[in-house]
């Protein structure tokens, strides 16, 4: 194998105005949440008409999409660099829109799961190939600044997405949500494909060997810096993805909000979007590395305070505590994922999708089972959330110092 140049871009040109290609990426990678968050008003109907087993069933919904979505991106991540990012875009999206016509012929819930399994192994290949096509171009502090811009109308889907699904609901059935997927995906497929040429050269193209991609995997596990970023991954997104498929149970059953949900999911969203938008102005002068250890320190302290507070109420506070609180806490997750992703494609330059890959896989299968095991214990108090987001903090920072040993 080559050697792998860890510190460049592949040379590609951007073609597009920085707003348009942030943008556009910020569409194709955005497939993923709308395909997570617009489905969540719909949760407990869908469960009622597919013969769902129960509460853990539905939540399934949610995060079996993250295990289809790890072994997507293991797939594709080899494929964009062999095949190239366009290519990798084309065969996820029609991947997504086969599972999504699964969806919408299911008659139970076993044959939802297996259609929302298909969505995300194809939907992962648009997230790959975008997230290359920016290490492409970009490299550094210029990547995470542009990621963070990424990330203010990335968190814009979140806000908007339950609400969509909540108005859809409204007007018919939870069905009409996977027809307006097929026709976001449409509309996304048409503006990429008119004006974002490619960007791997055929010049630096990787072969779709399995010898090629165990060496590409063996210099990401066993670099010093990158596996340990993608584990404290996990551990940050496992206690959110645990709040994320109980969030309907949380704020529908546990607090009776009704159909008010998706706006505040909207407002705790937006507290991501704010860290976003503040990231991107101080990512340049102050380091992506410092921001997130003050985010670490933040996000630990907020967690503190969360199961403190939850004891004190015995186990449900009252709504207008638990979303305050969630809103500060989002904001410090908010500048640890934009930061910590990038931190973990820093030194992957010359082999940036099967990079993304692995560290959209592995940080899945880390974070998966952890917000499995968290939501089994979920039932009328919201200390397993709140301590789920103490202790894998902790595990993350620890992470980080295992990462800056020399």
């Amino acid at each position: 194998m080559s050697q792998i140049n860890d510190d460049t871009t592949t040379h590609a040109k951007a073609t597009l105005s920085q707003l348009e290609f942030v943008a556009l990426m910020a569409l194709l990678t955005s497939l993923v949440a709308l395909s997570i968050d617009a489905m969540l008003p719909a949760l407990t109907a869908m469960g009622n008409d597919l013969a769902s087993t129960g509460a853990q069933q539905n939540h399934l919904v949610v995060s079996l999409f993250f295990i289809g979505m790890a072994f997507g991106q293991m797939f594709f991540g080899p494929f964009a660099d062999a095949r190239g990012r366009r290519a990798t875009i084309l065969v996820g999206m029609l991947i997504f829109v086969f599972g999504t016509f699964i969806c919408m012929a299911a008659e139970d819930m076993t044959t939802m799961l297996v259609g929302r399994f298909v969505q995300a192994f194809g939907v992962s290949g648009p997230r790959i190939a975008a997230m290359a096509m920016i290490r492409d171009i970009y490299v550094g502090a210029s990547m995470a600044k542009i990621m963070s811009f990424i990330m203010i109308i990335f968190i814009l889907v979140p806000m908007a997405a339950p609400v969509i699904g909540q108005w859809i609901m409204l007007m018919s059935s939870w069905w009409y949500i996977f027809v307006f997927f097929l026709l976001i995906t449409v509309l996304t497929a048409i503006w990429f494909f008119a004006r974002q040429p490619e960007t791997l050269h055929r010049s630096v193209r990787r072969p779709f060997a399995l010898s090629e991609f165990v060496d590409a995997a063996r210099f990401i596990l066993t670099h010093r810096q990158v596996l340990p970023y993608i584990i404290a991954m996990g551990c940050i997104f496992g206690a959110f993805l645990a709040y994320l498929s109980a969030s309907q149970t949380i704020f529908q059953n546990l607090y009776s909000t009704g159909e008010w949900f998706p706006y505040i999911f909207a407002l705790l969203a937006f507290a991501i979007g704010c860290a976003s938008m503040l990231n991107a102005r101080l990512v340049e002068q102050m380091g992506m590395l410092r921001l997130c250890y003050l985010a670490l320190f933040g996000h630990i302290l907020t967690s503190l305070v969360l199961c403190i507070v939850v004891w004190f109420f015995g186990g449900l506070p009252t709504l207008t505590i638990w979303i305050g609180l969630l809103f500060v806490d989002f904001f410090f997750v908010g500048i640890l994922f934009g930061n910590m992703n990038a931190l973990a494609m820093q030194p992957l330059g010359q082999i940036a999708g099967v990079g993304a890959a692995f560290i959209g896989s592995l940080s899945s299968v880390v974070a998966v089972p952890l917000a499995l095991f968290i939501d089994t214990f979920l039932a009328d108090s919201l200390q397993p959330i709140t301590l789920g987001f103490l202790i894998l903090g902790l595990c993350s920072y620890g992470l980080f110092r295992v990462a800056e040993i020399r």
